[in-house]
């Protein structure tokens, strides 16, 4: 029992069938690098407070770094009886350096340990997330040049509403996109907090420097209660939550956009290399892609249910059950992340059927809204307007007729304030000509959008 590192007060031997059971190291030998380096941050640490030597730290150190590349390369063996990536590190050191490596454990448990590595570990997804999602806001950014002169209709109920520029669309997925960036950078503030130096639950009565390690790691705070350090996954949690909503913006977009490449539709061409075919129908083009990335947006919304319901029901602090938190932490960020990398090159490779989409520009009656502002302007009660539309679209419906081909005669009988500039306002360009609020997607206000964009980002 030796070999185990909690053996010493037990006689028999673990179970193969138990170590099967609570083995770890199929799915947290991930965590290899920040589990290594928060090991040698804490080596320095107990060599500054005086409980390893100078030399002591640098063996730690230096082995610790062979390791590392050992299991980088693929050259490290990995096995079930040492339960999990801390134990195959930490073993390994001391079959290389003895009793030095046996004291890299000290004042620490296995329980701050995991949190400090499953905190380097989230600190990094973070990052490369929010780098991934910066890039798919620059391919919507840069598509607006693209689609510039473009007018698309806006819908609601999956119903035409009102007519938007085309760039309007793509800067309100950088809205959502940026909403998930700043998420991320609160998710930040509390990922971002030492829990090394915890230990099991209670602290240690050795001389210790928490800050000092916290430093190393480049945290900006040190969490301040031990019994919550082994108790506390809520970063985890809210880590999740994060990527479930990326997920489900990507879904939504995903959704759009395979409407949007329906025959029935007909707006956007996908490039070849993100569509496929069918098996027996051989005209078929499928946008596979997107529909994945509408599936699979269902599993980072399930990991979040995952670690709650994993979490809901543990007294404090630190429970066996916390090792399977891991799982819904590395599915949410793998699935985000690879959902992430085919967005951007698919919005940047797409392209907007101008033909098809100028070809039924005016069906729908997008300009009724407009019509309606235009007689509130000329000093109609909205609901008033409202109702005075209402019956000329209506007229329109049985003429099969749309409201710019109605005469001045017969939209002066509906309401005597109309002029003859009316016809500035009717038609789907004109009626997103007249939207001048801001954030709206007229003219003037997307450019003003674009141009903000464009700084933000540094484009």
């Amino acid at each position: 029992m030796a070999a185990k590192a909690w053996g010493g007060r037990f006689q028999q031997q673990t179970d193969a069938r138990v170590e099967a059971f609570t083995e770890s190291i199929s799915f947290d030998s991930r965590l290899a690098a920040v589990d290594i380096q928060g090991s040698q941050a804490h080596a320095r640490m107990l060599a500054k407070v005086g409980l390893i030597t100078d030399d002591e730290c640098q063996q730690i150190v230096e082995t610790l770094t062979q390791i590392g590349g050992e299991i980088k390369r693929g050259e490290f063996e990995f096995r079930f009886d040492l339960e999990d990536i801390h134990m195959h590190i930490e073993s390994a050191l001391t079959e290389r350096v003895g009793d030095v490596g046996r004291k890299l454990h000290t004042a620490r448990s296995r329980n701050d340990q995991v949190s400090t590595d499953l905190k380097l570990y989230t600190r990094e997804a973070i990052q490369r997330i929010d780098g991934l999602l910066k890039d798919l806001q620059v391919a919507f950014v840069e598509r607006c040049e693209k689609d510039q002169a473009l007018v698309l209709p806006g819908f609601t109920h999956l119903q035409r509403a009102q007519p938007v520029k085309a760039a309007h669309y793509w800067l309100a997925y950088c809205e959502k996109f940026d909403r998930d960036r700043q998420r991320l950078a609160d998710c930040l503030k509390r990922v971002n907090v030492s829990p090394l130096g915890g230990a099991a639950l209670a602290g240690t009565s050795l001389p210790i420097d928490r800050h000092y390690s916290a430093e190393l790691l480049e945290f900006t705070d040190v969490a301040r209660n031990s019994l919550d350090i082994s108790s506390d996954r809520d970063y985890l949690a809210e880590f999740c939550f994060c990527m479930a909503l990326v997920a489900t913006h990507l879904s939504n977009w995903a959704e759009e956009w395979i409407a949007w490449f329906s025959t029935e539709f007909g707006f956007i061409k996908l490039p070849d290399a993100f569509t496929t075919g069918s098996s027996i129908m051989p005209q078929k083009r499928n946008p596979d892609v997107l529909e994945l990335i509408r599936g699979k947006s269902a599993r980072p919304i399930a990991d979040v249910q995952q670690i709650l319901v994993l979490l809901k029901g543990l007294p404090m602090a630190y429970n066996r059950d916390m090792q399977e938190d891991k799982l819904a932490l590395f599915d949410a960020y793998d699935t985000v992340a690879a959902c992430l990398e085919l967005a951007a090159a698919m919005v940047e490779g797409a392209e907007l059927q101008q033909d098809t989409i100028a070809a039924k520009l005016e069906d729908g009656f997008l300009d009724a809204t407009a019509l309606m502002e235009y007689l509130i302007k000329k000093g109609t009660p909205m609901r008033t307007g409202h109702g005075i539309v209402g019956k000329l679209v209506a007229l329109c419906e049985s003429r099969s007729c749309r409201l710019v081909d109605l005469s001045l005669e017969e939209l002066q009988e509906a309401c005597p304030q109309i002029e003859d500039d009316i016809y500035q306002v009717l038609g789907a360009r004109n009626a997103m000509a007249a939207l001048c609020s801001f954030g709206s997607g007229g003219e003037a206000p997307v450019q003003e959008q674009w141009g903000y964009w464009k700084e933000k980002l540094g484009l």
